[in-house]
């Protein structure tokens, strides 16, 4: 069979949407593939994900899949290894990968290999969805086939394999870690500040990772970086081709910014790009990033403009959920780390904090700063114990055992025009499927307060709902 990979005898490990994405692809060009994956077989089954499912267009005679567990011996005959997001490199099976001297590529690497329309990269510890999504919408403003793909939730190495003008790539720390060709056209750097160090080690590691983003940039490519984070600056700073910034105020010559909630680009002259649908700081900043990006792809202004007017946020990075009288229950599920949450607070005030879950190893003490603006925190999860002693103090905390309890307990918290923020700081697994589910549930619960409130016609609502 002919393909790029042909010839190619690759081990898979782990049969997640990564998984499937690089098997198929992998099997698609040429490729005999194993999997090696830590479910059983029957666990597989559960969460339907039998090869027959998850690809029901690929020759399934070159995949073979291994259950219950990542084994040595699933490397045996291999000439090179493709890991999942959820597989931490500390793992055994690639530690043994290593020793044998094996190629190890993310399944972004499989596709940056397949790429032959122009990328745009991005990565960031926040706002790289919505980044990627407004830079997507730009291009297709222009008239480009493009599509939004990587960690947004269309695999890149598909994308990859499909007719488009050019991409733009949300680009993860664990894909990023393990690329050695990835060239993006133009790349972005958000932001840094801790988060993942469970699976990285070390703050230095993750950087690291992030900074490989620009590692294979030169000459007229370009690098945007965020003039407003220093640490981010410093690494954005060592990129070895063309650099840009952003801002998240007034921009200096050559950068784009904000100005009154108008994004302003400062680039060959001074152009207004309109003030977008959604003005909340963190969606201007990655607007701003947005529009840098997107100008140095070489997109006219009039299309960056014009997707900036029409933009709208995405599911559970902000979205007002429901509202009781005053009160409005704000769903940022997306905020899982302490910086996202801090960032879902910025300008607020009469803020009861719904926070917690697994903390992924990050010192959630950087929330303590939010105290001023906030009139109670509500616990739940595994890191409630620590935001209990976090807050203790400062501001009325208490935890809860659910999702439906925190929203009650937040509520009976919540002055009369304040409002009630899931913006956890923290993974989701803990108590939840992913952030999706997190959320779902956070709307979920306040919508019942509402229909608690509306059926109780005559009455006060928080007097009812309080007792």
């Amino acid at each position: 069979m002919s393909g790029l990979f042909a010839g190619e005898r690759a081990v898979v490990v782990g049969f997640g949407a990564s998984g499937r994405a690089a098997s198929s692809v992998l099997a698609g060009e040429g490729a005999r593939v194993r999997v090696s994956e830590a479910k059983t077989a029957s666990g597989l089954r559960a969460g339907g994900e039998r090869a027959e499912d998850a690809l029901p267009n690929e020759p399934l005679e070159r995949i073979e899949i291994l259950t219950g567990g990542h084994r040595a011996e699933h490397l045996d005959g291999a000439t090179l290894v493709v890991t999942s997001p959820g597989v931490p490199e500390s793992a055994p099976i690639l530690m043994e990968a290593r020793r044998r001297r094996l190629p190890i590529w993310s399944e972004l690497e499989v596709g940056a290999r397949l790429c032959r329309v122009p990328v745009v990269a991005v990565t960031g510890t926040n706002g790289k969805t919505t980044t990627v999504e407004l830079i997507a919408e730009m291009m297709r403003s222009s008239g480009l086939r493009a599509r939004a793909c990587g960690n947004v939730g269309y695999p890149f190495s598909v994308a990859a394999t499909e007719t488009f003008d050019a991409l733009a790539v949300e680009a993860s720390s664990f894909q990023l870690r393990f690329t050695t060709t990835l060239a993006p056209r133009v790349s972005v750097l958000l932001n840094l500040a801790p988060d993942h160090l469970d699976w990285h080690g070390s703050y230095r590691s993750y950087a690291a990772a992030k900074a490989r983003i620009f590692a294979n940039q030169r000459g007229d490519d370009v690098h945007v970086g965020n003039a407003d984070d220093t640490q981010a600056a410093r690494v954005s700073a060592t990129a070895p081709c063309m650099r840009r910034w952003f801002s998240s105020g007034p921009p200096d010559a050559g950068q784009v910014g904000i100005v009154d909630g108008s994004i302003v680009a400062r680039v060959d002259g001074e152009h207004h790009l309109g003030v977008p649908a959604v003005a909340g700081r963190g969606f201007l900043s990655d607007a701003a990033a947005a529009a840098a990006a997107a100008l140095a792809f070489g997109t006219p202004l009039q299309a960056v403009s014009s997707a900036l007017s029409t933009a709208r946020p995405l599911p559970h990075r902000g979205m007002v959920v429901a509202r009781i009288g005053r009160v409005r229950f704000v769903d940022d599920s997306k905020a899982t780390n302490p910086h996202a949450a801090l960032a879902a607070m910025d300008g607020m005030t009469a803020v009861v904090l719904i926070a917690g879950g697994l903390s992924k190893g990050v010192d959630l003490s950087p929330l303590a700063a939010a105290a001023p603006s906030l009139a109670g925190v509500v616990g739940i999860g595994e890191a409630a114990p620590e935001l209990m002693t976090l807050f203790e103090g400062l501001v009325p905390v208490e935890t809860a055992a659910s999702m439906p309890d925190a929203v009650r307990r937040a509520f009976r918290m919540a002055p009369a025009d304040g409002t009630i923020l899931l913006a956890p700081a923290c993974a989701s697994q803990d108590m939840f499927r992913d952030y999706r589910q997190r959320g779902e549930c956070f709307a979920d619960a306040a919508l019942a307060l509402v229909r608690g409130a509306g059926s109780a016609a005559g009455t006060d609502d928080r007097r009812r709902l309080h007792a």
